[in-house]
């Protein structure tokens, strides 16, 4: 101990995860949020889907007390803002306007990945928690300063997260993600009685069209999809990415290899017509959540999309007794069929001499127009009024 009475602290910034204990990485979190798993990033810096190609370099920053992993963050310096889902191509634009690099920055995030979750990771026996996480952002600050970094950007943090950040001077953002959650519902139909007649009757005729056609269903987990499965479902997310003109960046290997260490944490809806997996979408669960990530198809037939993406995971969070269903970014199409809109956060550090007060003020003025969004958008819940 110090003479403070603070703990004597080793900060390290690592440039990669293959030599950090996975055992006390996942300790930190208990090994129950998935994108989060030692076995997730580490596979994503293994098997090529970060580095140079695509912007992405770990600065993980790690605390130890004495041989103890304590406290953690996964942090990367950027040289885009590719796979983020907190859009800053506005502040990029005004620091090119004045002669100043915007890049690099350094994000404390999982990569590709808009979920809400921790981020300043921090065991559960360690003692001030709070003094951990402060250390692990002031190590972010310091380590982008040596790195000549416009800034520092904690993406998706959870609400006590965010609030810590606020007070240690971060500015914070406002987005808006579309959320389903679980109240009690004893199964599928137990849902559908909770929405209006209108949208009731909507959901189950989208999902007699599918049925119409002769599509079945089948869930995998990582424990118990195979090679093929993952050899096809890779072609359909290269192929989705390649029609929306996107960057297909996770490999096949990453599919394979996070599939085999998660296990159960890896969940794969397959539709399927005369014994061919024709669409499938890829989720992952924690303890409590279904996150829905990603999805393609080799037919586009009506309304496969919504049952695939969407009532398969609603049906899954029931039966397993979720509570949460987040399946991804942005989509207004979601609301008519029970995901409503839910705030989400980040905080932000500004570095570049002159524009904190211009980003605070673009925050202060986005966060009021994206509340009122959020409460206009409430207004079209498809859910009874006494619901």
């Amino acid at each position: 101990m110090t003479k403070s009475g603070e703990p004597e602290l080793r900060i390290e910034i690592r440039d990669g995860l293959g030599a950090v204990d996975a055992a006390s990485w996942d300790a930190l979190t208990g090994g129950r949020e998935p994108f989060l798993r030692h076995a997730f990033l580490e596979g994503l810096e293994r098997h090529e889907c970060l580095g140079r190609r695509y912007g992405w370099f770990p600065q993980h920053v790690l605390i130890f007390d004495a041989e103890t992993l304590v406290a953690a963050a996964p942090c990367y310096a950027k040289t885009n803002n590719y796979g983020e889902f907190v859009f800053d191509w506005a502040w990029q634009a005004a620091w090119e306007r004045h002669g100043h690099p915007y890049y690099p920055k350094l994000v404390i995030s999982v990569p590709y990945t808009p979920a809400t979750g921790p981020r300043l990771l921090v065991h559960p026996d360690a003692p001030e928690p709070e003094f951990l996480q402060r250390r692990l952002l002031e190590a972010a600050v310091s380590r982008a300063s040596e790195l000549g970094a416009s800034g520092v950007h904690l993406l998706f943090p959870p609400e006590p997260e965010a609030a810590l950040a606020a007070a240690a001077g971060l500015l914070r953002r406002t987005g808006c993600q579309y959320h389903w959650h679980n109240r009690g519902y004893a199964d599928f139909d137990g849902f559908l009685a909770a929405l209006s007649a209108k949208k009731r009757k909507n959901v189950k005729r989208e999902r007699r069209r599918v049925a119409e056609q002769d599509i079945v269903f089948r869930t995998l987990t990582g424990a118990t999809a195979d090679r093929e499965d993952w050899s096809r479902f890779h072609r359909f997310y290269e192929d989705t990415f390649e029609k929306h003109m996107g960057i297909p960046t996770l490999s096949e290997a990453f599919f394979v290899g996070t599939a085999a260490a998660l296990g159960p944490q890896v969940v794969l809806f397959e539709a399927r017509r005369e014994d061919q997996t024709i669409a499938a979408a890829l989720c992952y669960r924690s303890h409590d959540t279904l996150y829905g990530r990603f999805w393609g198809c080799s037919a586009d037939l009506p309304d496969l999309h919504f049952e695939t993406c969407y009532y398969q995971g609603i049906e899954f969070c029931i039966r397993e007794g979720l509570s949460r269903f987040e399946p991804g970014a942005q989509g207004e199409h979601k609301i008519p069929r029970g995901f409503l809109p839910v705030p989400t956060a980040s905080a932000h550090a500004i570095l570049t001499s002159g524009f904190r007060s211009s980003v605070q003020d673009f925050c202060e003025r986005e966060t009021r127009m994206m509340e009122a969004q959020c409460a206009n958008l409430m207004q079209r819940s498809p859910y009874r009024q006494e619901d």
